[in-house]
């Protein structure tokens, strides 16, 4: 699935094209709002995150090119206007939600699976699987050979990293930012606490152990047995 992202300031933008296309999405990033327009317009998206300030054309503006356009895509405000009437108007304009910054990632990624649930959209990765274990992203369910496992939401976006990205050592400032949208600190332990809380409820009573430390780098999750 095809998410444009307009959004002018450079941090904000990587930031958000890293982070979704880590979540599986494929993504185009447009710096101002005629691009954005542009990109909307000449291509086929299934979610557009959209800005309200931007340079050229503003969001609003972006937004009712769209809609004139009679495409029916999902349009995500996202910006710093946090007024009552600046949600009202997005709303009104035919926006289909909007968040303020600052944000969290958790929260912005489930907010657009949302928008492309309504939207009758389905992704050839609604489940994600390794060895006998199942994750399923819309229903935000766990099981280990058949039974289920219950998560806390950071343990649920945690397994989800290290599923989207089994076979690859994931140092811990890419989980920090992806799961805690946080920069690591070296001095907090939150990370290892929360990987042992989530493989003694997954690996624990199972078989193949999945989640395994690489001393020095990080955390891997792999279908292979690990001495």
């Amino acid at each position: 699935m095809k998410i444009l992202v307009v959004e002018d300031e450079p941090k904000t933008g990587n930031y958000l094209k890293q982070g979704l296309l880590e979540a599986g999405f494929g993504v185009d990033l447009a710096r101002d709002g005629d691009d954005g327009l542009h990109y909307a317009l000449t291509d086929a998206y299934d979610l557009v995150v959209l800005d309200v300030m931007l340079p050229g054309i503003d969001g609003w503006a972006v937004l009712q090119g769209i809609r004139k356009s009679g495409k029916d895509m999902p349009v995500l405000f996202l910006t710093a206007r946090d007024q009552v009437d600046d949600r009202v108007r997005g709303l009104e304009s035919g926006a289909d939600d909007y968040l303020v910054k600052p944000f969290a990632f958790s929260e912005l990624l489930a907010r657009v699976r949302t928008l492309l649930r309504r939207g009758g959209k389905t992704t050839e990765s609604e489940f994600l699987r390794a060895a006998n274990l199942e994750l399923d992203l819309m229903r935000r369910r766990v099981s280990r050979s058949g039974k289920r496992i219950d998560l806390t939401a950071k343990e649920f976006a945690l397994l989800e990293l290290l599923l989207r990205r089994q076979g690859e050592v994931l140092p811990r400032s890419l989980i920090a930012s992806q799961v805690w949208d946080m920069n690591f600190d070296s001095d907090t332990n939150v990370i290892e606490v929360a990987v042992r809380r989530l493989r003694a409820k997954m690996d624990d009573g199972f078989e193949p152990k999945l989640i395994r430390t690489v001393r020095g780098m990080g955390y891997v999750l792999e279908a292979t047995e690990c001495d």
